[in-house]
């Protein structure tokens, strides 16, 4: 006879609250494989289809630069991409997913900024996001000596916001990450700023479920001139435990969110990661070029185009085309919207059978270990009527 909790998950219902999903996987022993599936529907498919085999729950993202009124960069909006994940979990029978609406980011903190950031905010909430990153993290004045001064700006604007979907969603549950240090730079995210970012924003009434740092990670992959991926060996994992300890011996549950999973071998992950405490696992360039070297095998007229377009736009004098493509071709899938749209059916099938394997990789190597059941426990213990 089938478990209650994957029946519980087969059934129709709205995404996990990302509060939930926090508070029961407590304590934490694994990192939340978290994708950013930029292309297709099948891509979406896959991942689901390996979480539920593995009796899982994943988190399904876009970043605001992905995915905005306007379409992003892959020409989705909060609403049409809802609807693709919600579409895909009817496919495949599997609704144990949070829907995250990842890097709500603020640059320059105007007037005019954060308007536009609420309206952004009003497309998720309508679209029926379940939690949300506001990164606030350029706001860091370098010109200022003090610990306070440097991160006022971004906890004024990171509480304005929070405060701003505590609003707009009413009693509905959700999930919160916040950011601190800017991913990319070079100084790393100090203890200092992260427990006076979580104490603050504690103090305001907001309880920060995952929080971003800078611990040496980059945005997406790099790539020599043959196209060869170049491993991402400079995550700080040091500085990433001294960060958990220190909010973990104050009180604060919060947990990492680990940028730069792309870039970093699955093996490292499995294997030095301090699961748990790094609990969120974003991938999303893994998946993006994974789509595109079918499209090179099955769609090869629709990749040369994709490429051509590529490198005509992007390309520059002393760096290779591989690298030019690597770098910009997730701005060719809004271009290339409809197209992608076209594909044949014995691509779409090649894209979600890839996607499945490597969702099943990452869950190995991620440590996680039917999260679904435990997540259904937590929600049946305490009456959680979420759906």
């Amino acid at each position: 006879m089938k478990p209650e909790y994957i029946s519980f998950f087969e059934e129709f219902r709205d995404p996990i609250p990302g509060n939930i999903l926090f508070e029961a996987l407590t304590p934490p022993r694994e990192i939340i494989l978290a994708v950013n599936p930029r292309l297709t529907i099948e891509v979406v498919e896959g991942v689901l289809k390996a979480a539920k085999d593995t009796e899982n729950v994943v988190i399904l993202e876009l970043a605001l630069s992905e995915m905005n009124l306007k379409g992003g960069y892959t020409g989705l909006t909060p609403k049409t991409f809802a609807e693709r994940v919600r579409k895909a979990a009817e496919n495949v029978d599997w609704f144990g997913y949070t829907l995250h609406a990842d890097h709500v980011v603020v640059k320059k903190g105007t007037s005019e900024e954060i308007e536009n950031v609420k309206r952004e905010l009003d497309a998720r909430i309508e679209a029926g996001f379940t939690s949300y990153a506001i990164d606030t993290s350029y706001l860091f004045d370098l010109s200022k000596d003090t610990v306070p001064e440097q991160l006022s700006k971004i906890v004024e604007v990171g509480v304005e916001l929070f405060r701003y979907i505590d609003e707009k969603i009413g009693s509905r549950n959700y999930g919160r990450e916040g950011e601190v240090g800017e991913i990319g730079k070079s100084e790393l995210t100090e203890v200092e700023e992260a427990l006076y970012y979580i104490k603050t924003m504690k103090e305001n009434g907001i309880d920060i479920h995952w929080l971003a740092i800078n611990n040496g990670s980059k945005h997406g992959v790099s790539v020599d001139p043959q196209g060869n991926i170049i491993p991402q060996l400079g995550i700080n994992l040091k500085r990433t435990v001294e960060i958990v300890e220190a909010l973990w011996s104050q009180g604060y549950p919060t947990r990492i969110v680990q940028h730069g999973v792309s870039g970093t071998p699955l093996y490292l992950i499995a294997e030095v990661f301090p699961k748990g405490m790094i609990n969120k696992g974003n991938v999303a360039t893994y998946y993006m070029l994974t789509v595109f070297e079918i499209l090179r095998i099955y769609e090869p007229e629709l990749f040369r185009r994709i490429y051509r377009w590529t490198l005509e736009k992007y390309g520059r004098e002393g760096v290779s085309e591989a690298e030019i493509f690597v770098e910009n071709c997730k701005y060719a899938i809004k271009e290339f919207f409809q197209d992608l749209e076209k594909i044949s059916d014995e691509t779409r099938e090649a894209i979600r059978a890839k996607a499945y394997a490597d969702t099943l990789l990452h869950i190995k190597a991620f440590g996680m270990e039917k999260t679904a059941k435990k997540v259904y426990d937590y929600i049946k213990k305490r009456n959680i009527k979420y759906y």
